[in-house]
């Protein structure tokens, strides 16, 4: 069934570390071999053996649409006949960033990089630079990429390989990353008055996606915009899985909170390599070149990906019934998996806002990195295999949250929930 995966993956790690370029590819949080996949179409992956998966992945995000959405794929093709790179500034780079700004709430000023990753780096930078301060508040289990700073007590694949002090980073780094639990305000307000007048920024993602979906408590994100206020702290939003994902303006619109700075990733490049961080004017004219905060890139705006992104997220501003429909895709989805889980007599758990969802094997409320890190994760690894067995392609961890696609049909949803019964039943 998987015999040209087995045959790419032991080739694979003669030339790359671990055989992959991101480590959960590796599926080694739920054991196996990797599949390689060639190409995919609307809610489906089809891998090199010629199997076909419903894809609840997406690209970790950014496919809204679903994969290879042909005006998308249009432009992108027009546009590299141009060329794929400039390095000098294009007119296709106004209209993109003129549409974040339209879209996204409290964004006065955009800049465009390259990844998710560099625009959390860069806000953090920015932070520091307009505070004057070194400290920042980040989030057991949450993950703003791969920089030094974040990569304390992250989420994603540092959670899934049980990595929580990583080689490489500093402990100068470390000592100016403060952490606590995701949803403990009692945690943040005690950090704030131990090292007053020391903190530049609180970063967090509004909708945590890297220990599974877990949700903000009602007031928790409100109460640390007030914190902010109080103590001249900068509230870094991470929108690179709910920007533009949970509503047209993200999770600032869905949750009514506003953020100083927000960051954007693959989501505004519709699959690309791309990434964005944004925010109120005051603190963005602090960036070079009006600023003395330094920050560069030579792909930055690269015009593939500003095609790709504008195409998608002009098609998301035109059309909010988009939203609703993959809001009632996702609860039928959430609906019929708890029927089923339910039958199943097995403790469990299930999270949803938006098109984001995840299943949990648990006992207990999951709402933040420790008490998804108690659930039954051994019982996810034979769910994920089981599911993958029948055509389902779940995240290869137990913490990542899952996304849905506008492309998935109620059939689609209804063989998911199937092979759920079905692997439910070979494994309990």
């Amino acid at each position: 069934m998987y015999q040209k995966s087995i045959e790419l993956f032991n080739r694979a790690q003669q030339s790359i570390p671990g055989g992959v370029n991101s480590p959960v590819r590796a599926f080694k949080s739920v054991g196996g071999i990797p599949v390689f996949i060639k190409e995919a179409k609307g809610a489906y992956l089809y891998d090199v053996d010629g199997n076909r998966y419903i894809d609840y992945i997406n690209s970790w995000g950014p496919m809204i649409l679903g994969h290879a959405y042909e005006p998308v794929v249009k432009a992108i093709q027009e546009y590299a006949t141009y060329s794929t790179s400039y390095g000098a500034p294009t007119e296709l780079e106004i209209e993109m960033a003129e549409l974040i700004v339209s879209m996204a709430p409290n964004v006065d000023l955009i800049r465009m990089v390259s990844s998710g990753t560099e625009a959390c780096m860069s806000a953090i930078r920015l932070a520091r630079g307009y505070t004057g301060r070194n400290k920042i508040i980040k989030f057991e289990g949450c993950y703003h990429g791969h920089a030094d700073s974040f990569l304390v007590k992250a989420g994603s694949g540092v959670a899934t390989f049980n990595i929580q002090t990583v080689p490489g980073v500093t402990a100068g780094v470390a000592n100016d990353t403060l952490t606590c639990a995701y949803n403990d305000l009692p945690a943040v307000e005690q950090l704030v008055a131990t090292h007053k007048g020391e903190i530049a920024a609180i970063i967090i993602e509004p909708v945590a996606g890297n220990m599974g979906c877990i949700l903000p408590q009602p007031g928790y994100l409100q109460a640390l915009r007030d914190i902010c206020d109080k103590e001249r702290i900068v509230f870094i939003m991470d929108e690179v899985m709910t920007g533009f994902r949970l509503a047209p303006g993200g999770a600032q619109e869905r949750l009514q909170v506003r953020a100083d700075l927000v960051t954007y990733g693959k989501v505004i490049g519709g699959g690309m390599p791309v990434g964005a961080f944004g925010g109120r004017k005051e603190i963005m004219q602090h960036i070079s070149p009006l600023g003395n905060v330094y920050q560069a890139g030579t792909l930055s705006g690269n015009p593939i990906a500003m095609i790709a992104g504008y195409t998608m997220l002009k098609t998301l501003k035109a059309d909010h019934s988009i939203y609703t429909k993959l809001e009632e895709t996702t609860r039928y989805l959430r609906d019929e998996l708890n029927e089923v889980l339910l039958a199943s007599g097995t403790p469990y758990v299930i999270n949803q806002l938006g098109s984001m969802i995840s299943v949990h094997f648990s006992d207990h409320p999951i709402i933040d990195f420790s008490s998804a890190n108690t659930a039954n994760n051994e019982l996810f690894k034979k769910f994920f295999h089981a599911m993958l067995k029948r055509g389902v392609y779940l995240p290869p961890s137990a913490f990542e949250t899952w996304f849905l696609c506008s492309a998935l049909t109620k059939e689609d949803i209804d063989f998911t929930v199937r092979a759920a019964r079905e692997s439910l039943q070979e494994i309990l």
